[in-house]
């Protein structure tokens, strides 16, 4: 399943949402114009590699990006919750819950294997925390969501409640599936981001929004 859209208006331009989505899109291609030894040498220099963590890239590992799908997913997910959240919260506490549930993700992902060499990088984690904040502030609002089977394709409203705890199950078994091994997808940084953007959310958001509304 593939959201789209939501049914939830936004009355503040999403200005953060807008500028992070812009900022990973020039990072992706200043990647694309490196050959692939500068390519490597840029995210190994830049993605956070826990065996030795550089503060700086808690930061910058969060704008680079391994693939198109890689960022395209990204950017779709931010787009169709982020504005809402960023309104929720206002810009500058937006940008400081964005940036916190980005380095929960990453500390998730990191401690569970601090000898690790492989970088990790994306904005995945910090977008989970995005989506667990939307579960928080506007679990009735439906989604539009492109549904794709074997020969059968169409679009469903699903409440977001039910379509975001689906997700989080999916990380959940997938994280388990792949227990000890090389997944190549940062699961674990998937679900401390999502955790995260739940408990922030309450502390951030503005006194006059509601948890809970639709």
């Amino acid at each position: 399943m593939f959201p789209l859209r939501d049914d939830r208006p936004t009355y503040t331009a999403p200005v953060v949402t807008t500028l992070l989505i812009v900022a990973c899109a020039l990072v992706f291609f200043f990647e694309l114009s490196l050959d692939e030894y500068s390519r490597d040498y840029f995210i190994n220099r830049y993605g956070l590699v826990p065996a030795h963590m550089r503060p700086v890239t808690l930061l910058t590992s969060l704008f680079i990006h391994g693939g198109w799908s890689h960022i395209i997913g990204n950017m779709l997910f931010l787009w169709i919750y982020g504005n809402n959240v960023e309104h929720a919260m206002g810009h500058l506490r937006y940008l400081v819950f964005y940036l916190l549930c980005g380095v929960a993700a990453l500390f998730a992902q990191a401690l569970a294997d601090p000898h690790s060499a492989y970088p990790i990088i994306g904005a995945s984690g910090a977008i989970s925390g995005v989506l667990g904040a939307y579960l928080m502030l506007f679990p009735r609002a439906k989604v539009l969501t492109l549904v794709l089977l074997p020969f059968f394709v169409t679009t469903l409203r699903v409440p977001a409640m039910l379509l975001l705890l689906v997700w989080f199950a999916a990380q959940l078994l997938s994280e388990a599936a792949v227990a000890g091994g090389d997944a190549g997808v940062a699961f674990r940084a998937h679900i401390g981001g999502f955790v995260a953007g739940i408990l922030l959310a309450t502390v951030l958001k503005r006194r006059e929004v509601h948890l809970f509304a639709r």
